[in-house]
């Protein structure tokens, strides 16, 4: 999934990582942490950190890679580095890079 801060604007530090779903499908988990949904109620926000309320965006990601609104660069996990690269973006000779750099849908 696609996981940007929200917290401090529209644009923050974005991460592509593996999430889990609670039972419900309402709140998910990423490293340890529990996000719950804004149900619609947030600005270029979908979920919030349900421990310090901080925003984010979180998404599945785009298989042309520009999943940033605005652009910017976004740092892939390790464990799902591979899996990015060779299913979503189908660029398997990819597989070491650690980041995307995007446009983004309206550049910087």
């Amino acid at each position: 999934m696609y996981i940007e801060d929200k917290s401090g604007g529209i644009t923050g530090p974005a991460r592509i990582g593996r999430v889990t779903f609670s039972k419900t499908g309402k709140s998910l988990y990423y490293r340890g942490r529990l996000f719950q949904s804004l149900k619609g109620s947030g600005f270029k926000a979908n979920f919030f950190d349900a421990e310090t309320g901080q925003e984010f965006w979180i998404s599945g990601c785009k298989k042309n890679g520009q999943d940033q609104l605005y652009g910017g660069t976004t740092e892939i996990d390790d464990d799902v580095r591979e899996e990015y690269w060779r299913t979503i973006r189908k660029r398997s000779g990819m597989s070491g890079e650690k980041s995307v750099r995007d446009a983004g849908k309206y550049g910087r």
